[in-house]
Parts: C-alpha cells; structure tokens; sequence
C-alpha cells in the first residue's frame, strides 16, 4: 500500500449534483436521505475503480484489468478539479439525523478529499520513483494477484502489457517535471531504481516477471488458445514491456539520477517542512510535532532495552552490548536456507489459528499463504510483507518473505513478523475490513497506515498475552521488533526534520538494535525514500494500547477482550483520533448495557 500517486491515484469521488433536485435535502425523510448517500458513496467507488485499475485488480474486481492508471500531469490537473468540486458537493450533503455509521462515513470521505487536494497543492505526486515505491516495481507486482484462469483474462492482460509504454512515458513527464521544480528523490535511491529496472529488463521470454504467467495454462485451455496467448505475450514482453523498462533505466540513469538531491532528508527540498508535517498528519492521522514524536521514541527506546536487558541477565550476560554481539555471531540463529525461513513463517502462523477464537469474535474468511518475495524487488525489499486476498477469498492473502541473502537473515524475529504480517495481524485486520457488510465500499477498502500498522504491531503483543514467546531468544526477537519502531521515531524525524546524515541514522541502529546488516541498510533507505510512513506503527499501537488500557479500567468485571477486538475491528480503518471517540462511545454504550458505571472505574 503506498501513499501519494502510484498506481493507485488519489482518492476522489464522482458525486450526484444534489443541488440539481430542486428540493432542500433537510426536508427528505432520513430514509430517502440515508438511500441517496448510500447511492453517492456506491458512485464514488466506481469511479475510483475505473481511475484506478491497479486498485480493482487488487480487491478482485477485474472489469479493469486491460488498462493503467493515468499518471499524466494534464489528469493530475483535471483530478484536482474534480476533487474540489466532489468536496463542495459532499459537504452540501446535510447528514444531520442520519446513523451514527452514515455520519462517521460521511465525515472520512471529507477528510479524504481535502487530504486529496492538500496533496496535490503540495505536488506529493511529482516524486513517483525511488527503490522503495513505484509503477516500475507495482506493475510487475501485479502479475502476481492478476487471474490468468480463462483466455479472456489472458487477453486483458495481453492489452495491459501492450499500454506499458504509455504508463512510463507518463512516468517519465511527471519526472521532468518534478526535477524542473526541485521535488527530486536522493540520487543514490534512484540509482537503486536504475537497476531494479535493469534486472526487469534483462530477463527475456517466459523468465521475465511479465512472461512468467504463459509457462503454464490451465488445463482447459485449447491447444490453438495455449499457442496464440503464448506467442503474443511474449511477444509483447520483448517488443514492448523490456524496451520501456531500458527507456525507463536509461531516463533514469542518464538523466534523472545524476540530479537527485544529495540530502537524505526531505527538509533539503523547497516546502521540505510543510511537506513533512503534511506527511505525519496523514500518514499518522495526528497533529503530532516532529520534535514531540522524535522525544516519544526516545523514551520508548529506553523502555524496551530495560525489558531486553532483563532477558539478557536471564541468559547470563551482564549487559545488553554483550548480549547483542553474542547475538550476532550466534550462527545457530541465522537461517540455514530459504525454505528453512518460509518453514518458520508457516510453522507461527499455523501455531495461532487455533488461539484466534479466545482473543476474536470476528475471523477472517480469507485463506493465507507463505511465499518467497520476487527476486526482482527483494534485494531492496524489507523482511517480510502483506499481500491482501479478495473479499470472495478466490485470492488468498499472501505474506511475502525476503529470502534474499538468507545467510545472514536473523530468525530472531519470524515469530513476532507471522503475527504481525499474518493472523493476527494484517491479514485479519484486513480480511475482515473487506467483507464488513455495513460499511461502503470505500471504508472497507480504505486505508489509513497508522491504524493498519499500528494494528499489526499490536497484533505482535498479542503472541505474549496468550502465551507465546516462550523461548527467551524469540522473546527478545518480538522486544526487537518493538525496538525497530521506537527506532523509527527517532530516526525518521532525525533524517526528516533535525537534518541527520544516513550515517547517523545507522550509527543509532547499530546502538540500540540487533538488526541483521540487510535488514537495517534496506530499513534506513526506507524511511528516507518514504517520510513519515514509519511513523505510524508504534504511535498506532500505542494509541490501541491505551484505548484497552482505558477499557479495562472503565469496564472493570464487564471488560471482554474479544469484544474490544471487536470494536477495533468492526469499523474497518480509521484515523487514530476517530478511533479514540468510537472506542469511547462504545465503553459508554456497554457501561449503560449494564446498568450504569461498573464499581471498578477509575
């Protein structure tokens, strides 16, 4: 999931002119009312399917899947005026008297579209490539979760590989204009770029991630079908997709990189600061200062090496420094093989299901699967990450594992990232977000990072609460885990906003952290490519942590976990101060179930 223009544009709205009734809305019946939002929100979904392909195909919709998103500067200039114009006539829309849902629904679709506008003022969009984020990644991703099981599917996906260049070009203009108005990305992440797309390029025929879905078709497919697709796919992967990903490479490499900004940090750009904060409002759906979350990570960074010194003393070392580096050259806790690392994964996630009905009342429908991410991407990838499944569960959820330089990948922490990749975590989150029945579309499918991540965070603890992490060394993997996103508070505004250099931001690692080497390089480019978005994983589980924390206390004796998960569930994503008056109204609704306050509040 990625923020900004990607392949998944903007979130805009095509919204009925109500104006245009001839009738003042406060008079209808909150029925017929209620009916015409309902109308208004089932038209703006279908709007964003058809600006967002890439979007469709992802939820399982595949009306789209013969097309691109338009990436153009001149439709980056028609959706601005679009989103003001859906704006005006979602605010003329009197919800007043309408269902609490319908209300908070209506209140998301406002904040989406301003947040909309304020990006594209901010031209967000003009920075579309780093090693990290991009269509030159995403739509070779996307071959993955397209269905290629009727020659129909086939022959979309032969018009999609056909319009690629178009795609780049777009890429490309947007570039030019972003480098014209000094929004550039780091020079060495775009020299990363360059050769993602060289390695994408290179691979022709049946080996290259665009050809890989006609080395085999489904059995009922006729022999003359199996020869026509097989011919023109491939021949559009090496008349069209590899010669746009070398135009793409040479655009890059020739031009574009050698003007990359050489600050890693996003204040070295005109408006770096307005861009920043822009980025922790939306990404963290806070108003926090950079300097209040850099303090915060602080604090939580000395908490957790209390709690990982206590295991260290455990297992007889005097400090956390030798800990760390017995840690470290402990080769027994590196992986032996791929397959030894997807075996781990498989093994937690298999360990959990059956504990999800003592902490859920909900449960995903959507099956999961474990599968080695694409060469092609994971050299600059993180350790593991989340695919979501279709409502249907036709697709299954996918947990991607780097098993890139396996040899010296710590297992340290597999069992804290199945929970937080997997059940209970983004899987289940997300699984259960898609098929929520009283909900619009676009809440289902909706996205906010600080939830979703802080969510899966939070999902990491639950692994303690039930009972696991019984050996010490797992244990001090999921405080590690924890650790790397305090970190991220401290790095992240260190970088963005206090003006660290990259070695400063690994210096801080390398002292607080037992990250394998892959793992912190890949992470510190990371933050820098895409400010803000780490932000959100700690401050969302510290937000869902002092909801619980709030439950207990207010409910006392009538406190019930599964009911909590629950509610934090029930909504789908929210920004963390919507969050918040949900979760308080509902402790009032269950205190006033009962009778009144419980004798056990504070």
């Amino acid at each position: 999931m990625k923020p900004g223009l990607s392949l998944t544009v903007v979130a805009v709205a095509f919204v009925l002119a109500n104006a245009s009734h001839g009738f003042d809305q406060r008079l209808e019946p909150a029925g017929a009312r209620r009916a015409e939002l309902e109308r208004l929100f089932a038209e703006e979904w279908e709007y964003q399917l058809r600006e967002s392909p890439e979007l469709a195909t992802s939820i399982g919709d595949y009306r789209y899947n013969d097309r691109w998103s338009d990436l153009s500067l001149a439709h980056v200039a028609r959706q601005r005026s679009e989103l003001e114009e859906w704006l005006g006539r979602f605010q003329g829309f009197d919800v007043r008297g309408l269902p609490e849902q319908d209300q908070l629904s209506h209140q998301l679709m406002v904040r989406n579209l301003k947040e909309g506008i304020e990006g594209i003022d901010l031209k967000t969009y003009e920075m579309p490539i780093d090693q990290f984020n991009g269509a030159h990644l995403e739509a070779a991703q996307l071959v993955a979760i397209m269905p290629f099981d009727s020659p129909k599917h086939y022959q979309e996906y032969l018009s999609r590989l056909n319009r690629l260049p178009r795609l780049f070009d777009q890429l490309i203009e947007v570039m030019k204009q972003g480098k014209q108005d000094q929004r550039m990305p780091p020079r060495y992440l775009l020299e990363m770029a360059v050769g993602q797309c060289q390695k994408i390029a290179e691979e022709a025929g049946e080996t290259n991630a665009f050809g890989q879905p006609v080395a085999k078709f489904p059995d009922d497919f006729s022999p003359a079908d199996r020869k026509r697709l097989h011919a023109a796919i491939l021949a559009a992967v090496d008349d069209q997709v590899r010669p746009a990903y070398r135009k793409l490479r040479d655009f890059l490499g020739n031009d574009y990189a050698p003007n990359g900004r050489l600050e890693p940090g996003i204040w070295s750009l005109p408006g770096g600061g307005a861009l920043y904060r822009f980025g922790i409002r939306q990404l963290t759906t806070t108003n926090m200062d950079p300097k209040e979350i850099h303090e915060l990570g602080l604090r939580e960074v000395a908490r957790i090496e209390d709690e990982q010194l206590a295991i260290a003393k455990k297992l007889g070392f005097s400090d956390l420094a030798s800990f760390r580096s017995a840690v470290k050259e402990n080769h027994r806790l590196l992986a032996g093989s791929p397959d030894e690392l997807l075996s781990k994964y498989r093994g937690y996630i298999e360990r959990m299901k059956p504990h999800l009905p003592k902490l859920f009342g909900l449960l995903p429908r959507t099956p999961l699967e474990v599968r080695p991410m694409e060469e092609f991407r994971a050299k600059e990838a993180a350790a593991a990450e989340y695919q979501q499944g279709t409502p249907d569960g036709s697709r299954p959820g996918i947990v991607y594992i780097n098993t890139s330089d396996y040899a010296h990948r710590s297992m340290l922490t597999i069992e804290s990232t199945a929970y937080h990749e997997g059940i209970p975590g983004h899987h289940m989150q997300i699984s259960i977000a898609e098929t929520l029945p009283e909900l619009p579309a676009f809440r289902r499918h909706g996205f906010f990072s600080a939830y979703e991540e802080g969510w899966a965070l939070y999902a990491e603890r639950l692994g303690k609460d039930i009972g696991f992490y019984q050996d010490p060394y797992s244990d001090y993997g999921r405080l590690s885990d924890e650790m790397l996103r305090a970190i991220r508070l401290v790095v992240d505004t260190g970088v963005h906003d206090k003006h660290w250099t990259r070695q400063q931001m690994v210096d801080f690692f390398h002292q607080h952290s037992s990250e394998d080497e892959p793992d912190l390089q890949a992470e510190t480019d990371r933050y820098i490519a895409w400010p803000a978005q780490a932000l959100g994983y700690k401050l969302g589980q510290l937000e869902i942590l002092k909801l619980r924390d709030q439950a207990k206390a207010e409910l006392g004796d009538f406190y019930d976990i599964r009911a909590f998960h629950d509610e934090i569930l029930r909504g789908g994503a929210l920004p963390l101060d919507v969050l918040d008056a949900r979760v308080g109204r509902w402790i009032s609704a269950r205190q006033a179930d009962r009778g009144g306050t419980s004798q056990n509040v504070r």
